[in-house]
């Protein structure tokens, strides 16, 4: 390695999230070293996550080996590592849990970008996590996967009239797009895929409810998509309880709290959590460093450059900040994929223009609407002020989850498998890979 090659400047980025693969990417024949560092080996697209746990999808199809992703990218590196601390002083990233059982690695950096993403939060109730899995991650969605299957296969073999009735009830909580989506699809998988592949239990009869702390699903679209998406979500036999709130969790049953206060105990063996988000520990971790303070939702706040507050070669970005603007307001983003995939080409564009001694403007969120699908054929999109409901809504849908899938072979396989789950109404990946 030649002297030049060496004072390259070090680029190190934690998280192979949206945020963070946008980064590497487009420092593609930029003159830096960088460096990937995550946890898992893969990059996780989560919009379609929901489809691995109701058997729509395999694990594979949604999720691409990050080494895989950037093998023709001559200057990016990646590390299977945990971050669990920063020294900004210094200038290093402290990784634990590498695969040679190495601890407490530093890695030197002439640049950090921090893109922890978010996880779900259970408001304070960490001990309903065991019987409430999240859909953040791939492990969660086979987890939840197992559940839902494993539950049909209980209700086949369950003489108790009632106790049947508690292994086909299904409890999603939260009524954004993924517990929407969520719904739709535990509905269809009971109407349609499994309703001949069980002999002593009508798949047909299972209830699947959908609370929602708000007075509507969807905050984030009109009320008028949002009564629209509702509707349809009945029509597929799923029971929306809007300004309904989830007391508790037990091992087969839940506790739901009406607006009138009134708590009805729900028995349920499955129950789906798609609630409120907290940001990734490591804004905390930065925070600390800084001297600074998260919010209630856990989230670190960053200049208009994305940068930390007296560390401009620090960069924060995705779901784990919010950013202070110029005028001297605070801007919560909310945590969806485009807000992270424009917020990691923002900062590539300000890593390029510093290597050419250039400034850039303050980052700028661009809002290219808001979709979600219920089910088939049934979708609901906001895109720049036009709205679209049922079957173009739904196409929409597909064509721009396509386009933002990682990797050829995966969006091959996945127009694949929604053909011929169209034209069947089957789902291929309905596999219990380990009893409960």
């Amino acid at each position: 390695m030649s002297t030049a090659e060496r004072a390259r400047p070090r680029v190190v980025v934690v998280g192979g999230g949206f945020a963070g693969l946008q980064a590497v990417r487009k420092l593609r024949g930029a003159a830096v070293d960088v460096t990937l560092v995550d946890r898992q080996n893969f990059h996780l697209f989560q919009p379609l996550v929901y489809q691995v746990a109701t058997g729509a999808l395999s694990a594979a199809e949604v999720a691409a080996p990050l080494r895989a992703v950037f093998k023709r990218q001559a200057n990016a590196r990646v590390v299977l590592a945990e971050v669990n601390g920063f020294d900004l002083d210094q200038r290093q990233v402290v990784l634990d849990h590498l695969p040679n059982g190495a601890r407490e690695e530093r890695l030197d950096y002439d640049t950090l970008v921090v893109a922890g993403g978010s996880r779900y939060s259970y408001f304070g109730h960490d001990d309903w996590m065991s019987r409430a899995p999240e859909l953040k991650s791939l492990a969660g969605a086979l987890d939840i996967r197992n559940r839902i299957l494993t539950a049909f296969e209980a209700a086949e073999v369950e003489p108790d009239e009632e106790r049947r009735r508690s292994w086909l009830t299904f409890v999603v909580v939260g009524g954004g797009p993924t517990g929407v989506e969520m719904a739709g699809q535990i509905a269809e998988l009971a109407r349609e895929s499994l309703r001949r592949d069980f002999r002593r239990v009508d798949t047909r009869s299972a209830r699947v409810l959908l609370v929602e702390m708000a007075d509507r699903i969807l905050t984030g679209f009109p009320p008028s998509l949002s009564h629209k998406a509702e509707r349809a979500l009945e029509k597929l036999g799923v029971t929306p309880l809007v300004g309904h709130t989830v007391v508790d969790v037990g091992s087969d049953s839940v506790a739901i709290r009406s607006g009138s206060d009134e708590v009805e105990d729900v028995g349920a063996h499955t129950v789906i959590w798609a609630a409120g988000v907290a940001a990734s520990p490591l804004a905390a971790t930065l925070a600390s460093a800084i001297g600074s303070e998260v919010d209630r939702a856990g989230r670190l706040t960053v200049t208009a450059d994305l940068t930390l507050q007296g560390r401009p070669e620090v960069f924060a970005i995705g779901d784990m900040v919010r950013i202070a603007q110029n005028d001297g307001t605070i801007l919560a983003l909310p945590g969806v994929a485009p807000v992270a995939m424009q917020e990691g080409r923002y900062v590539a564009r300000v890593i390029r223009n510093r290597l050419r001694g250039r400034t850039t403007k303050e980052f700028k969120y661009v809002d290219k609407g808001n979709l979600a699908t219920i089910g088939r054929s049934k979708a609901v999109a906001d895109l720049k002020g036009v709205r679209l409901a049922g079957f173009p809504a739904w196409v929409t849908w597909l064509v721009v989850h396509l386009f933002y899938l990682i990797g050829f072979q995966n969006r091959l396989l996945v127009v694949t498998r929604w053909v011929f789950s169209f034209a069947t109404h089957g789902r291929g990946a309905r596999i219990i890979s380990e009893t409960r």
